[in-house]
């Protein structure tokens, strides 16, 4: 990837509300192929080896498709920011760091970096059913703190930003039922 010019990066979870990085521009984005899902296993930020926790990927899938937030990482920041996110992306391989056309919200399409979660990975555990998922989110805590945070924090900043996700806020509120 030649990042003279600049990249734009796609955030579909944590990256929403907390990107970590410098940019000069951010707009609502399209992914088309992909869905959000928690169909990783979270052995380091939100939850350990012995208890793994869940994290958002972008899973492939023919007719799907992801909203979220595109960011524009200006040439002048341009080489901390992948570095910066490639040390959080990419800390234990499950994801593939992957270039894709995503549609902006202004009617561009640009190409993105996005973060997508390696099927062949043993961190992978698509296909889990809902109520699973929200048991194992309620318990599980990793280096970056409870799993219940990254849950509430991503369907929060998707919804101030106006972005509707079912599942995420199915999730959100039956995590809450069983933490209470």
């Amino acid at each position: 990837m030649n990042i003279k010019d600049g990249f734009w990066v796609f955030g579909y979870g944590s990256l929403v509300w907390q990107p970590g990085f410098e940019f000069s521009e951010s707009q609502i984005a399209r992914m088309d192929g992909f869905s959000r899902s928690f169909c990783m296993w979270s052995i380091h930020h939100r939850g350990t080896e012995e208890n793994p926790g869940l994290v958002l990927a972008l899973d492939r899938a023919d007719d799907a498709f992801c909203d979220g937030v595109a960011f524009f990482v200006p040439p002048e920041t341009a080489p901390e920011a992948l570095q910066y996110l490639r040390d959080r992306e990419l800390i234990s391989s499950a994801y593939l760091e992957e270039i894709h056309p995503i549609l902006l919200r202004d009617g561009r399409v640009v190409d993105s970096v996005a973060y997508v979660i390696n099927r062949d990975h043993v961190q992978y555990c698509g296909g889990m059913a809902l109520e699973k998922q929200a048991e194992i989110i309620a318990r599980s805590v990793g280096g970056r703190g409870p799993n219940t945070e990254y849950l509430y924090n991503t369907a929060e900043g998707l919804a101030k930003i106006g972005l509707s996700d079912p599942e995420l806020d199915w999730l959100a509120d039956r995590v809450r039922t069983l933490s209470a």
